[in-house]
């Protein structure tokens, strides 16, 4: 009786390790994508941040409250420094707006300011307004497997679709196998000249989910000259309604 009953849990045990298997090798590359954004994202999100711009010969910090909803809406709200605490910026489907209180003006960001970065740093305006494009703007191919940082992982090429109106010209995306966790990016440009990558390191689990704590920018071929984004605390699926992103609400939150 014993050993049917250890027979029976070890082909249960058998099976569904095989099922998960299959599972995974069902996956299409763009189901992996989704899954990486979704794991960072949720379906909302309240993030604490702190954002450390580097150059040559100077670094400055930036601390930030965040909150997210889906792909379409987001809105950051500036904590320090002082000279620029109270600025908020939201993002609403295709659009881009800052508010600043100092001078009580709302400002629609324009198109001649997408490839500027975003408060100095490496992270341009086109990249927050179109966070949503990797996953819907591209055409996904599972280019290989390979270990990155010790890390099993997918190795995502995300081609431009002929409609889409993106910067990129190419993404490639690392993804582990594991954890669908996004832990390395390349962006090229028309000709295929890397232009940045970007690395997720120091994974902690946060409300629940294992994510990268720090996430470096770094430009090609530009030394010295980096962003880091350090995630200090999020909570995911929080009551978010669409009405939250809003140009009164910019004006309220703290």
């Amino acid at each position: 009786m014993k050993f049917k009953t250890l027979s029976s849990a070890l082909l249960f045990f058998i099976f569904f390790s095989y099922q998960s298997v299959i599972s995974q090798e069902q996956l299409t590359a763009m189901q992996i994508v989704q899954k990486a954004d979704e794991k960072v994202r949720g379906k909302t999100n309240h993030t604490v941040m702190e954002m450390e711009i580097i150059r040559p010969t100077w670094k400055r910090n930036i601390s930030m409250k965040g909150w997210g909803r889906g792909l379409d809406f987001s809105m950051t709200y500036i904590t320090s420094p002082a000279k620029d605490k109270g600025q908020v910026f939201m993002k609403r489907k295709t659009e881009m707006w800052n508010w600043m209180p100092s001078i009580s003006r709302m400002i629609k960001i324009p198109a001649s300011m997408m490839s500027q970065g975003w408060m100095g740093s490496d992270y341009t305006n086109d990249d927050i307004l179109k966070e949503s494009s990797m996953v819907v703007d591209y055409d996904h191919k599972l280019d290989k497997e390979e270990s990155v940082e010790g890390f099993d992982c997918y190795k995502i090429e995300m081609l431009p679709k002929a409609e889409a109106a993106v910067i990129w010209a190419k993404v490639y995306k690392w993804i582990t196998k594991d954890e669908f966790i996004q832990i390395k990016s390349e962006y090229y440009d028309e000709d295929n000249e890397l232009v940045k990558s970007d690395f997720g390191y120091d994974f902690k689990k946060m409300d629940g989910r294992l994510i990268p704590s720090r996430i470096e920018i770094v430009p090609a071929n530009e030394e010295g000259k980096k962003t880091v984004l350090y995630i200090k605390e999020v909570q995911f699926d929080i009551d978010l309604p669409e009405s939250y992103f809003s140009q009164q609400n910019m004006k309220r939150i703290r």
